[in-house]
Parts: structure tokens; sequence; C-alpha cells
């Protein structure tokens, strides 16, 4: 799994990467955040899940361990295998001792998030040129902000060129929002009037970042409910429109998922997946839900990796997603 920004990305030949020795300090300083903001979630599951738990080894054990997975939305059947891996360990003999359970559960939540037996292949390509990165999702998600940020560390930490598209046409707050981002992040932005076709702007914007020679073409696509089968069959047009105009593309499928809504977010992220595509997760508002174990159901029952994690409103709290420092901030 990725652990900073230049693993997250395949970088284009001659690109600046990361300065690699200022990059351990910088991720060092974030899994502090990490671990402060995932407190709702660790509180959730510390009550539970502490070295005294395994002191003595019963159904009840089991079932203390169940619930705490499930109140930290791990979901049913995530919890399910974890919990039975976890009993049969115990029962013969091959871990043994409460921190050496704690221990063992964590190794269990870091390899289900890296994608089981099988990791994902989790980083992000981006030597095409233009590489372009759709980004869907429901309204409130966080999906214009994380836009807006990944642009940011796109073009200052690893020194691509970006432009954005304005394809969320429907709402004229969505525009000039990301608008105000482009600016912060020092990019272009390709935008139509309101109430334009979504798919002639992304069309526009795909068509422009080819002619500029563009590193990377970002597309906001309008936060449409999942429950809205019309909306959902304009989100399959916008990429079929973009493939048009641009053979592979595109390339990257970004879902945003709001951390805090739970279980409902494992099922808008099964019936995005279904309409187009999905390539990825970002989990954005960790800093504020008891839910955060949502990531380990979305990479367990739907085989979608996390790729970004949001903790906050700073640039530096949109970060890759690590599976060890998120399964080792949600029980330290």
């Amino acid at each position: 799994m990725a652990r900073d920004w230049n693993d997250l990305f395949i970088l284009p030949q001659g690109a600046d990467a990361p300065d690699a020795e200022a990059e351990p300090e910088a991720r060092r300083g974030f899994f502090r955040r990490l671990r402060e903001n995932l407190t709702k979630t660790r509180q959730a599951l510390g009550a539970e899940i502490q070295a005294t738990l395994f002191e003595t080894l019963d159904d009840e054990t089991w079932e203390r361990l169940e619930e705490a997975l499930i109140m930290a939305d791990v979901g049913a059947t995530t919890t399910a295998k974890v919990v039975m891996q976890l009993e049969q360990e115990a029962t013969s003999g091959e871990v043994e001792g409460g921190e050496a359970l704690t221990a063992r559960l964590q190794e269990l939540l870091a390899q289900i998030a890296r994608g089981g037996d099988e990791p994902f292949e989790d980083r992000i390509d981006v030597t095409s040129t233009p590489t372009v990165i759709m980004a869907v999702g429901v309204n409130g998600t966080g999906k214009t902000t994380t836009i807006g940020k990944l642009a940011w560390h796109l073009q200052k930490e690893l020194g691509l060129s970006v432009l954005l598209g304005a394809a969320d046409t429907f709402r004229a707050a969505a525009v000039e929002q990301l608008a105000g981002w482009s600016e912060r992040a020092g990019c272009s932005i390709v935008r139509g009037p309101e109430g334009a076709d979504p798919g002639s702007v992304a069309f526009e914007a795909v068509k422009q970042g080819r002619e500029q020679g563009v590193d990377v073409v970002i597309i906001d696509t309008a936060g449409r409910l999942h429950t809205q089968d019309n909306l959902m069959e304009e989100l399959s047009k916008v990429r079929r429109v973009i493939a048009k105009q641009l053979e592979g593309a595109p390339h990257e499928t970004l879902l945003t998922v709001d951390s805090t809504t739970g279980q409902n977010g494992l099922r808008q992220a099964k019936l995005f997946s279904e309409a187009v595509p999905v390539d990825g997760i970002v989990l954005t508002k960790l800093d504020g839900t008891a839910k955060g174990g949502i990531a380990l159901a979305i990479a367990s029952e739907l085989g979608i990796p996390v790729k970004l994690i949001g903790v906050g409103e700073a640039l530096e709290d949109l970060r890759p997603f690590d599976a060890d420092d998120f399964a080792r901030a949600l029980l330290s």
C-alpha cells in the first residue's frame, strides 16, 4: 500500500519526486494527526479491544470483540471473518497472550485493508499525457474539496501540471468552489454555463488538456444520489464522452465516501461501482466519526482499495492511505 505521495503515483519519467529526507518526518506528523483524528473510532473499539479482553478466552470474549468491530462499522461480514480467524489461532495455541492477540488483530485488520491474500494494486498511473481522473460521489462527501487538495499536491509536491474540469453544472456553488481551488492550487479550470451538459464540459476539459500538454486532468462530476437511476446513467454517459475524446480515459475513477455515513457509505460505493468502474475510494471526514472501520468493510466486501483519506480541513490532512498506519492508529 502507498505510504506517501511518491508511493501512490506512478510518475512520468523526469518528474520531480518529493524530498526523500523530508517525507518520513511528514509521515510521522501525519500518523500523529491520524491517531488523534481516529480518536472516536478508537474509543468505540478501545472499551473492548485491549489486552485485558483476551485474559479469559471464552464465548463472551469473541462476542465482545464482534460487537466492538461492528460498532466501528467494520461490517458484519468482515467482522465475522476477523473474529473467526483470531479465535482459531487462539484456540490452536498459534497466538497466545493478550498483547500478542491484540497485535495479531492489528495485523489482520491491516491485511484486510491491503486487499487480503491478493493485495490491491493501489497505485495511480499518471504517465499518460494527459492522465484523466474522474471524481464521483454524493453531494456533501467532500468531493470538490478533495479534488482541490489533490490538484495542489500533484502540482506542489510532485511537480505535475493540472487542469480541472467543472462538469458539476447543476450546482453553481460547486463550480465556484472548484474555481477557488484552482486559484489556490495554481492550475487552470474549464467550466461551462450553469446547466450546461456535463459531458460537453468534460469533453472540452480533456480536449484542452491534450492541446496544452497538461499532465493531469481532473473532472468533477455532479454529486448525485445513488438512488437516482437517471443521474447514475448520466454518470456513465460522461465517462463514455471522455473515452471518445481520449482512448483509455478516464484512466482513474475515484469515489469520495463520507466515513461518517458508515454502512450507507458502503452501499453508495457498491451502487457507484455498478454504474462506473471505480478504481479507488477517497474516505473523508475520518476526524469526525466513530465509524472509521468502514475502510475495512469497503476493502473486504467490495474489493475496492481506499487510496486517499481525509482527516481534517488542512491541505496536509489529505494523504495516501496506508493500511498498517490505519490499523495501528485504530488500536494503539
